[in-house]
């Protein structure tokens, strides 16, 4: 039987991946917000339905079908985003945690409603996209996170870490968001950056630029 919390954990584990994280037992806990025997457990069962397997040096990976199940609540998860943002004009900061309560309740008509109505756009409102792109894949495509911009470099903002309702927030007051065009203006010693955005300055800390992915302008 699929239940919610099955879906939450597959869900995870497919979204670390994409961050670039290892996959345990510990982190998979830390991702969650459970106790580690709580995501032991889950793990277990999950296995025992042939959704995930525990290799012998304790990563987590997804089969076919944990795969299939993850990649299907993304999609929902996506485009409940996308319906509180174009639809209900909810604040992009307010969104993620507000599909991460509805993504189990689309049913598969409803699904179809919504593609109608949004269209077969792959970004929602934070820049990031259905295809769960990884550090890797992203790099290849030209993308880095901004702490990377040398000096003087102009650049245009891609996507924004989203599973941090304060960050959000902040960004969202500062006016850091997709397809705002930043320059990075000097990089000091304790590892803040200086952005120049339009006409004014912002000093962002190394934590906040790491999760904030650009391209060259």
């Amino acid at each position: 039987m699929l239940t919610i919390s099955k879906e939450d954990y597959l869900k995870a584990i497919a979204l670390a991946e994409a961050e670039g994280e290892e996959v345990i037992s510990a982190s998979l806990a830390r991702w969650l917000s459970v106790t580690q025997p709580a995501a032991t457990a889950a793990l277990k069962r999950l296995s025992k339905d042939g959704m995930a397997r525990v290799e012998t040096d304790g990563r987590v990976r997804l089969t076919t079908k944990g795969r299939r199940i993850a990649q299907r609540t993304i999609f929902r998860h996506h485009l409940i985003e996308r319906m509180l943002s174009e639809i209900f004009g909810m604040p992009w900061y307010e969104i993620y945690e507000e599909a991460e309560r509805l993504e189990h309740a689309v049913s598969p008509a409803f699904e179809r409603k919504l593609v109608q109505k949004l269209g077969s756009n792959d970004a929602c409102p934070h820049g990031n996209r259905l295809g769960l792109e990884n550090p890797r894949e992203r790099r290849k495509k030209g993308m880095f996170p901004l702490n990377e911009v040398e000096e003087k470099k102009t650049c245009i903002i891609t996507s924004v870490h989203e599973r941090d309702k304060r960050l959000l927030e902040f960004f969202d007051q500062e006016g850091i968001r997709p397809g705002v065009q930043v320059t990075v203006g000097a990089k000091h010693y304790d590892g803040t950056t200086t952005l120049l955005l339009r006409d004014r300055s912002l000093r962002l800390g190394l934590p906040a630029a790491q999760k904030v992915w650009v391209k060259p302008a």
